[in-house]
């Protein structure tokens, strides 16, 4: 049985969500607070976590990062802010899903099974017996079999979603991913919003692996749709419309 935390100071909203996880089978630990939030993922195996940004002793953002610094289980953000900023900070310190409230609690169940089926597919060793996959260029190695990615001898932490994301980005090395491709691929979602949720993932995985977005070594980002890449905007300049970011392996 998957256990699932929520953390959220509108006791109404807690409880139903609460209702809705234990009648698809979830333990459910449920908090108002974020230190009481920190003491069940100290001593609670846990595989998913539900943060609300608004708390009373810490805003969920510090709390996710608090989070991330030991436990890589999937983490959604629930929030009744809407602007973009606040969800690429959620996406960048580690969040892997976003919901603005009023939210449909159906949604937010689907959210979490597809987040879970990752998770205990990619961490918990369930996924259906393959062959070994395994790639290993320029000092880093990425294995499928063990869902382990080294860096120059050193383990990555990676959570499941920007191991998909390298892991799809290996597998289609020497070709160019658009923003769409990725995020279907490894959201498994229809892409319906703007670059900005693989845009926070995609520098959230170059920060771990100290890789330069000017001099990149595995991952690099092409600006612009066919014909000659375009650069992004100049630094302080007001565009109506950045050009769509695709990305490629380096190979």
């Amino acid at each position: 049985m998957a256990q699932v935390m929520i953390v959220d100071d509108e006791a109404a909203i807690a409880d139903l969500v609460e209702v809705y996880l234990k009648n698809e089978g979830y333990q459910v630990h449920k908090f108002y607070n974020a230190q009481d939030a920190l003491d069940c993922a100290a001593r609670c195996e846990l595989d998913l976590a539900i943060l609300d940004v608004m708390l009373p002793d810490m805003d969920g953002f510090s709390l996710c990062q608090k989070i991330r610094q030991d436990h890589l289980f999937p983490i959604i953000m629930l929030t009744a802010r809407v602007e973009d900023m606040d969800k690429i900070m959620g996406l960048t310190l580690g969040a892997d899903d976003y919901i603005t409230k009023p939210f449909n609690p159906l949604e937010l169940v689907a959210r979490v099974k597809t987040q879970l089926r990752r998770y205990i597919r990619y961490n918990k060793g369930d996924a259906p017996p393959k062959a070994p996959q395994e790639y290993d260029f320029r000092g880093l190695t990425i294995s499928k079999a063990n869902h382990k990615c080294v860096l120059f001898g050193e383990d990555l932490a990676l959570t499941p979603l920007e191991f998909s994301i390298l892991w799809y980005l290996f597998e289609h090395r020497g070709q160019v991913v658009s923003s769409e491709e990725l995020f279907e691929a490894v959201w498994g979602e229809k892409f319906m919003d703007s670059n900005n949720t693989v845009m926070s993932h995609i520098a959230r995985l170059r920060e771990k692996m100290h890789e330069s977005s000017r001099k990149p070594k595995f991952i690099k980002t092409v600006w612009g749709v066919g014909g000659r890449p375009s650069p992004p905007p100049p630094p302080g300049r007001c565009t109506a419309a950045a050009p769509p970011a695709w990305w490629g392996c380096i190979c």
